[in-house]
């Protein structure tokens, strides 16, 4: 298919959807996994463990989607795929700016804590919403811009 409209359409597929949400799960557990680390085992600020469990779940999300979500999309070799690494940074900073701006957000704007074990897991949740909120424009810009899906 061709055009805009084309590229949309082969996004729509249940498939490729239901395979980056699957994929966006393992790397929200990955991101989660640091922050909850990093915020109530270390007392890291919640927005520096966002930024370093950003980048394991990039890192991560995106081998598993060069390899499975968009499979057939990109051409072999690693200069094609280290291009596609950098666009997927790129195209993903978006969400990570929303993410960001959903865990700035309700760790500082509101009066929340979830004490579980003696540890407040609110960051943690917080991040989690963020990283919901970020997912579709994700996957939009990873499909079109990085594996550019629909192009022929």
């Amino acid at each position: 298919m061709s055009g805009g409209l084309g590229k949309l359409e082969e996004l729509y597929s249940g498939l490729r959807f239901g395979q980056f949400v699957s994929v966006g799960a393992v790397g929200a557990t990955a991101e989660t996994i640091v922050v909850a680390i990093l915020t109530a085992g270390y007392g890291v600020v919640p927005q520096l463990a966002k930024a370093v469990g950003a980048e394991v779940s990039i890192t991560l999300m995106f081998l598993i989607n060069d390899r499975w979500t968009f499979s057939e999309a990109g051409a072999d070799g690693w200069v094609p795929r280290g291009r596609r690494y950098l666009k997927s940074h790129l195209v993903r900073a978006g969400g990570l700016l929303v993410g960001f701006a959903v865990l700035t957000a309700l760790t500082s704007w509101t009066d929340v804590t979830l004490v579980v074990a003696g540890a407040d897991l609110w960051p943690t949740v917080a991040n989690a919403i963020g990283i919901g909120c970020g997912m579709l424009l994700n996957y939009l810009t990873e499909g079109l811009f990085t594996w550019r899906v629909g192009a022929e």
